[in-house]
């Protein structure tokens, strides 16, 4: 690229005109603009044309596209390193990068290696075998276990609540090593390392309960891309197809997984079409699927989500119902309490707020 004849702008992220820009050349290449970004880089010619960009959200770069006209002429390596150079600087020298299967070539070129595909997405790192050094090195302490089967559970638990010790409970019964994953992404209202922390307390007394973070690997940023699909409706069963062939492949392996135990859904229609995809992929890759009722108190069935609600809501002898003792704990707790003033301010609501709208949590 000859940088004479383009000059680089940055947004941090891009707003007013400059992002209707982007928006507008990312839709031209069958692209959606993703809210959530934090980072942008456009690369643009000296008569002001939008020739190339890229962006970035935590350790997932993203929406990368070039002009068809200067394809070949080096500008997709110069946003790709603008960037890795910014990710290095917010501390993320760890990159995950999904595109289209087609252009796995290019990208391993810039020392990104595969992880998975699908028929419209691919995933990659910039570590070699990054997702099997993982992998060995958490499931290390179980290599030399012959107790079986070997279950699994991944879960959000956010937070901890008795329907997902109900849910453990009944898996370890069923197995004598049970793998619990809780999701490592930071985009839920309680902190991974909260939530780790709440599931490792509730299960301590469970034997053969193991407790595990997820990584970047299962259910993430990295994970669930959607923003270059362009059938909306086909996004997210997409993107459970690339989450579950990971887990079958790679976890699977392993941990020696015979068996995924999960919660029957009624509520998110999202969460129900990932456990149909389970049910259908994972029995290819040996994996047997269980459905496990959810637990119910006075009637209802015990969620997260009702947890949040009466939590937010103050009533913390109702959430005490409803949660182990570990978590209650947490929750009526100095620390907790500043996180619930922290959860009120983002949602715009103040502290004596009356009617709670289940869907703006």
């Amino acid at each position: 690229m000859d940088r004479g004849n383009f000059y680089l702008e940055e947004g941090f992220p891009f707003n007013g005109r400059r992002l209707e820009k982007l928006k507008a050349f990312l839709g031209k290449s069958g692209l959606d603009y993703d809210s959530q970004i934090q980072y942008s880089v456009m690369l643009c010619t000296k008569d002001g044309r939008l020739a190339g960009c890229g962006s970035r959200q935590d350790n997932v770069l993203k929406c990368i596209a070039i002009e068809d006209e200067f394809q070949g002429e080096g500008l997709l390596q110069a946003v790709v390193t603008e960037l890795m150079k910014n990710a290095c600087q917010e501390g993320f020298p760890h990159l995950f990068l999904f595109t289209k299967p087609q252009y796995r070539e290019i990208f391993g070129d810039m020392g990104f290696y595969y992880v998975m595909d699908t028929r419209d997405m691919l995933l990659m790192e910039n570590r070699r075998e990054g997702i099997q050094e993982y992998v060995k090195k958490e499931a290390q302490p179980f290599q030399k276990d012959e107790r079986k089967p070997v279950g699994a559970i991944v879960m959000n638990a956010n937070p901890f609540t008795k329907g997902h010790r109900y849910l453990i409970r009944q898996a370890a019964r069923d197995c004598r090593l049970l793998h619990v994953f809780v999701l490592s992404q930071d985009a839920s209202e309680f902190p991974s390392q909260v939530r780790l922390k709440l599931v490792q307390e509730g299960c301590r007394d469970l034997e053969g309960v193991y407790v595990h973070g997820s990584s970047k690997y299962l259910i993430s940023h990295a994970t669930f891309p959607d923003y270059f699909l362009k059938d909306k409706a086909n996004a997210s069963d997409q993107a459970a197809v690339l989450d579950l062939k990971i887990f079958g492949v790679y976890f699977k392996e392993a941990f020696h997984i015979e068996r995924r135990y999960v919660g029957e859904e009624p509520f998110s229609p999202i969460t129900r079409l990932y456990n149909e995809q389970m049910k259908k992929l994972l029995p290819g890759y040996g994996i047997e699927v269980v459905e496990i009722p959810r637990a119910r108190a006075e009637d209802k069935i015990i969620s997260a989500t009702l947890v949040r609600e009466k939590f937010l809501e103050g009533k913390l002898e109702e959430v005490e119902k409803l949660v182990p003792a570990s978590t209650y704990g947490y929750l009526a707790s100095r620390e907790g309490q500043a996180l619930r003033e922290t959860l009120l301010e983002k949602a715009g609501l103040s502290q004596g707020f009356g009617e709670f709208q289940r869907d703006r949590l």
